[in-house]
Parts: structure tokens; sequence; C-alpha cells
């Protein structure tokens, strides 16, 4: 008889969780959002929202794994009232996370590239030009992106098969340790920087005047969607860790400190990098090139800038690793709870087929580059995030809220039942309202918003 494994320790379930929702949507994408939407008064809202959507839809998450021990594929259909019909997501939750990684694991691989590189001294002295010309070359070779690419995957597996709690919960309670101690070293450094003032005025003291400018209601719109993505909540690779803890403490209060750690490390992220940027008279709003042509651009001109480079890189790569491991973990238990593969079979098969599926996303960039699915300019990885990003993450969540509070799914008092199970911070029920239709409102209009956006 197959035994369930489990996580060997309460710290180990709010690192790997955090480690899941910590990715490049908090050291990356934050940022620059941060940037475009003018500092201190974006931070603010989003602090809010995060509090206000961010924790009950996570806790529920959390519910849905914990009240039934099972993964995404399982775990509806062993907690919906008989006969009903919302397991069908199950399947569709588990291709989410493959979608996921098919881009995720291109993204890390350029990281670590960019790491080895800052390491060996490539950025030192290089001109902005240089830069351009650095990344450029980087993706228009099928050759380099996909041997960092299955050098990403092959560790990640690695991790996987090991075991759960002596391969995942032991190396990403490290890697996540060693993070926060190289974050802790960049802030100190970026805080010690000339003209630093300036880039903290921005980031800490809200400019009304400038998000006036902006428009609040833009403003208003990137911050809950910056709450609602950086969670990573809807494709059941939250649920996947609630299914292997006991009932010792409430999932409203682990849902909070692992919403804590994940906003630390976002909020840490814009202390590093809006301090250098202002520094160094570059751009906060950058948008997406921040990461891989606006900083290594700061580190070229930085005294010992190859340290705090491969410091950055470094940190960087262990934030989207945290990220892909966890995800490869949702995979591989529904290869052993549904295909009843062993976890040895299961990682070899699924090294296999992730390194298929991540080849569209990169030959989008070379050989493929003529498939422009939203117009001049996109790319395959634009739509594989669209995918995950503004379909299956909202659509999910918007589901496991309805699943949660709705007599044909769960039901709300099974769930507040399950998330207030233990010691900790307990969930109302004179909240019943707001979380059985305020917050499907809310989830539903971020998802209808993006869509729209991105094909209108």
């Amino acid at each position: 008889m197959y035994k369930r494994e489990t996580l060997g320790s309460r710290l180990g379930f709010i690192l790997l969780s955090a480690g899941c929702a910590i990715g490049l949507g908090n050291v990356w994408r934050f940022p620059f959002i941060t940037g475009k939407n003018g500092g201190a008064g974006f931070v603010l809202i989003y602090l809010i929202f995060l509090v206000l959507l961010g924790l009950p839809v996570m806790a529920m998450e959390f519910a849905i794994g914990r009240g039934s021990k099972q993964n995404i594929a399982l775990s509806l259909k062993t907690l919906e009232r008989k006969g009903s019909k919302w397991h069908l997501y199950g399947p569709l939750a588990v291709i989410g996370n493959y979608v996921l990684l098919m881009f995720y694991t291109t993204i890390a691989g350029w990281i670590f590239y960019y790491f080895i590189s800052a390491a060996k001294g490539e950025f030192n002295n290089i001109t902005a030009e240089g830069v351009n010309t650095f990344f450029s070359a980087l993706v228009a070779s099928p050759t380099k992106q996909i041997t960092w690419m299955v050098t990403v995957v092959v560790i990640s597996m690695s991790v996987v098969a090991i075991g759960l709690k002596n391969g995942v919960e032991r190396i990403t309670k490290y890697m996540m340790l060693t993070l926060l101690f190289i974050m802790l070293l960049l802030t100190i450094h970026s805080l010690t920087l000339p003209g630093v003032t300036e880039g903290l005025k921005f980031y800490l003291i809200p400019n009304f005047k400038s998000m006036k400018e902006i428009g609040f209601s833009t403003i208003l719109y990137e911050a809950l969607g910056q709450a609602f993505f950086t969670l990573s909540v809807g494709i059941g690779s939250m649920a996947i860790f609630g299914s292997y803890i006991d009932d010792e403490r409430s999932l409203g209060g682990e849902s909070a400190r692992i919403i804590a750690l994940d906003t630390f490390v976002a909020i840490t992220a814009g202390l590093i990098i809006f301090p250098a940027c202002f520094s160094y008279g570059v751009s906060v709003g950058q948008g997406p090139s921040l990461l891989f042509i606006t900083l290594p651009n700061i580190f070229s001109k930085m005294t010992g800038g190859r340290i705090w480079a491969s410091l950055f890189f470094l940190f960087m790569s262990f934030a989207a690793l945290s990220t892909i491991i966890a995800v490869c973990e949702n995979i591989i238990s529904y290869w052993i709870d549904v295909k009843h593969y062993s976890r040895t079979k299961a990682c070899v098969v699924n090294t296999i087929l992730l390194i298929v599926l991540s080849l569209p996303c990169i030959l989008g960039f070379n050989v493929l580059s003529s498939i422009q699915p939203f117009g001049e300019g996109s790319n395959i990885l634009d739509l594989e995030d669209f995918i995950v990003s503004n379909l299956l993450l909202p659509f999910g969540s918007l589901l496991f809220i309805l699943f949660c509070t709705r007599s044909s799914g769960w039901g709300f008092e099974n769930a507040l039942k399950e998330i207030n199970k233990g010691k900790g911070l307990k969930i109302s029920n004179l909240l019943r309202f707001y979380l059985s239709y305020i917050i499907p409102i809310i989830v539903l209009f971020i998802m209808v918003k993006g869509i729209w956006d991105k094909l209108f």
C-alpha cells in the first residue's frame, strides 16, 4: 500500500510555499510595475489588496489540499458533493503547471547564464550597446538557450527525485535561507550608494501628484493584478503543500506568514533596485528589460560590480528555481497518485517531457520567430504567459473560491472549518458575503480586463 509522504517541519512548509510564490513576479515584475506606477503610492495599495484578496484565496487553496490529502487532480473529486462536476478542472490545473514551466524554465535558463557570465566578469565595463548585444545573442541562439533550459530542468527534477522531505523540503529550505541572506547583503550595499535618498523617497514616500498623472484607476488595477498574480494561486501549486501538512496550525495564520515572507522579498527587491537606478541615472520604469538589460548596465558601472552582479543573479536563480521545484513537485505528485508511478520513474519521464515542451518557447525567439500570436513583436513566450497569467490562474482561483463557498461544491461551513483548524489566525464567519460574492467579482474583473487588454 502506497503511503503518502508528508513534510518534516512547519518551517519547511512555510519556506516551500513561500518559495513557490516567490519567483520572478516578486523580484522582476514587482520592481518594474512599481516604477511604472509611481512608486510608494502603488506599493501601499498593493499591500492592502494582498491582505484583502491574497490571504483568503491562498487559505482556500491550502484548505482544499489539506482537507482532501490529495493533489489537485483528485482533491476536488474527493471533497465535492456527489454527482457534481467540479473535479473536471483538476486535469486542467495540472496542464496549467506544465504550461507555466514551458516558459519559466527558459527564463530561469537565461538567469543561470547571466549568473555564470557575471561571475566570469563579462559585464565588467560593458557599454549599454554591449549589454543589448549580449541579450540579443543569447535569445538568437537555440543551442545556448536549450543548454541552460536543460540544466534548469535536470537540477529541479533531481531535487524532486530525492524525495519530498530529503529533497524538495531540505534543499528548498537551504536555498530560501541563502536567498534571504544574499538579499540582505545586496540591500545593505544598495543603501550605501551615492544619491540613495532620491531612490528611497520615490519608493517609500507616496507622491499623489505623480499618481494623479498616471491615473488612479490604472494604479488600482495594476496593484490588484500584481497582488493576485504574485501568490501563484489557481493551479494547485499551493494545494499540494496543504495536502502534506497536519492540523496543528490554522491556514489563515500560515497564509499570512507566507504572504509576509513573499512581500518582504518583493519590497527588499525594490530596496536593491531603486537606489541603484537613481544612483546611476537609469529610468525606473524600464519594464521587462529591467532585469536583462538595465541592471547589467548598472552593475558594469559599480565598484566591485562583478561581485554584486554575481550575487544578484545568484539570488535571482534561487528565486526562479524555488518556484520551478515547487511546481515540479505538484506535477510529480499527480503522476504518483493518479498514474501510480514511482517517484524516480515519474521524474525521469517528466524531465524528458518538460525539455520537449520547453522547446517552442526557445525557438519562438529565433527559428519560429515568424509566429507572433499577439501581433508584431510578440512571440510564443507571450502566448504561454497569457494562457497561465490571464486565463488559468484567475479562472482556477475563481473556481476554488466558488468551490469553497457554494453548497454544490465543498460548502462554506466545511471550507471554513478546515481553514480555522488548529492554532492561529481565524477567518470569521462574518466574512461569508465578502468571500462568497465580492472576491469572485474582483477575480472575474481581473480575468476579463486582462484578456481584454491583451487581445484588444
